[in-house]
């Protein structure tokens, strides 16, 4: 139940998530799943949805994976790979899945995907864990 809650606070106080119109789909201990529909205030001058919107959108099912088990988890370091163009009204998908944790660490994997299944990104991020909690 904790992670439910700690994932519903995520979602309503992360101001990028919200602006993104991010909905969570799913939520264990390392593990998260959301997704998004790409908007027209998301696309770049070529009319494809801007990286940084899609970075945002991993790095948020990151940070929903990574704070799962309750402390607070900040990335240290994330990188991207830009995999496909998204256009707007596709509906994207991001699934983190944690590779490895320590009490200190940890390192997380993020596919993101059109609701095809056509892959879109791989991000990867590093956290550190903090003794504070989140709730």
């Amino acid at each position: 139940m904790q992670v439910k809650k700690i994932a519903q606070f995520m979602a309503e106080n992360d101001k990028v998530a919200v602006w993104l119109g991010v909905k969570v789909r799913e939520v264990k201990e390392g593990y998260a799943k959301i997704e998004m529909v790409v908007t027209d205030k998301m696309l770049n001058a070529a009319g494809i949805c801007q990286g940084g919107a899609i970075f945002s959108f991993a790095d948020f099912a990151f940070a929903l994976a990574s704070n799962s088990y309750g402390n607070v988890a900040l990335a240290t370091s994330a990188s991207i790979s830009f995999l496909n163009p998204v256009f707007e009204g596709e509906k994207l998908v991001a699934e983190a899945v944690e590779k490895n944790r320590t009490r200190r660490t940890g390192v997380y994997e993020v596919e993101v995907r059109k609701e095809t299944g056509e892959p879109v990104a791989l991000f990867v991020g590093n956290v550190f864990v903090k003794d504070k909690k989140i709730l």
